[in-house]
């Protein structure tokens, strides 16, 4: 199974992987850890762009492989990456449920931004005008949607881990999984 986290930064996403966590055994992918890993590395010149995500996505493939569950933690901002994500699923044969974390209240949504311990060794957290300004682009599809200013991080986890999602069909996921490949590397 694949568990996909979505949600702009601050909205409770890590928390609620966590709680997750905390229920059943995954393999843990966090875009933030990802990425700062990256530019850790100096591998890369300047933003990482869409690197954290591929990489995430050949983690999530290789351990989906070998009948391990994941968990990814992303804000997950675009159709393309959404669909990517579905992509990694059907290539597995695997269950996707996403999950889209929003925080309704604006002030709480803030503060949680504003007051962030970073966890993440050498990641600087994003600004409050970063996150107003951040590319994310409205879902169109199907997914649980959670919001963390009304729910626990405990019943948030439960929740998204017992969340049924109708499987699609294995032959139209193929389809698309080349054209998620084509589309990602235009828009990255």
């Amino acid at each position: 199974m694949l568990i996909v986290l979505g949600g702009l930064p601050g909205t409770g996403k890590t928390t609620i992987a966590r709680e997750m966590l905390a229920l059943f055994p995954a393999t843990y992918l966090r875009i933030d850890t990802i990425e700062q890993a990256l530019r850790s590395a100096d591998v890369l010149a300047g933003d990482v762009g869409p690197s954290g995500y591929v990489v995430a996505f050949a983690l999530a493939r290789s351990n989906l492989a070998v009948g391990q569950s994941v968990l990814a933690d992303c804000v997950n901002p675009l159709p393309v990456t959404r669909e990517a994500w579905r992509a990694v699923a059907a290539e597995g044969l695997s269950r996707i449920v996403e999950v889209e974390i929003v925080c309704s209240d604006v002030a709480e949504h803030r503060r949680r931004v504003e007051q962030r311990t970073v966890d993440v060794p050498g990641l600087v957290p994003p600004t409050w005008a970063s996150v107003q300004q951040h590319d994310y682009l409205p879902w169109t599809t199907q997914r649980l949607v959670i919001d963390t200013a009304t729910t626990s991080a405990r019943d948030a986890a439960q929740r998204s881990a017992s969340s049924p999602r109708p499987a699609r069909s294995f032959m139209r996921n193929r389809c698309n999984q080349a054209m998620v490949r084509t589309s990602c590397s235009r828009i990255f």
